[in-house]
């Protein structure tokens, strides 16, 4: 502009303190938030999770822990490392990462779902059966004990 003010330069400050304000906020909500928006107990989830990313649109997430650790409810909980899965209200599926003892035996767990919130109850898929559990057991993340070392290669057993 010939006598004027340029309005580019300005518009490019204005930009660049855009990108900085939105590269320097930091999402301040956690899984354990993410699960309770979708209708689920936040005890799902063990203390310990290192970082968490989840797509808003599709439900899938990932949550990554320094170590694989068990915890004990009515039965105990294996949680690895690196656990996935797609979360929808008041369920959880494609899981992959946690499994369930059932006797001697460790399952894979599938996915979660809450039944009606009035009956209390939750339902893990372990693919061979449905285990049914009171929502009360999940109601805080447990404590997660390291992972024990293998006795032999299928049996896995906590260091308490």
């Amino acid at each position: 502009m010939a006598g004027g003010v340029s309005i580019l330069p300005w518009i490019i400050v204005v930009v660049m303190c855009m990108c900085l304000v939105v590269s320097g906020s930091s999402n301040s909500t956690t899984i354990y938030d993410e699960l309770r928006a979708q209708g689920l107990p936040v005890g799902l989830l063990p203390k310990g999770i290192t970082k968490y990313k989840i797509n808003g649109s599709s439900g899938e997430f990932e949550v990554l822990m320094e170590q694989a650790c068990n915890a004990k409810f009515e039965n105990e909980v294996h949680y690895d490392s690196n656990i996935k899965g797609t979360l929808g209200y008041g369920q959880i599926g494609k899981l992959s990462g946690v499994s369930a003892q059932e006797l001697f035996l460790w399952f894979p767990v599938k996915g979660i779902r809450v039944d009606v919130p009035s009956s209390g109850l939750i339902h893990f898929d372990v693919g061979v059966a449905d285990k049914q559990f009171s929502v009360s057991l999940f109601e805080d993340p447990p404590d997660c004990n390291p992972e024990a070392k293998a006795v032999d290669d299928d049996v896995l057993r906590a260091v308490w």
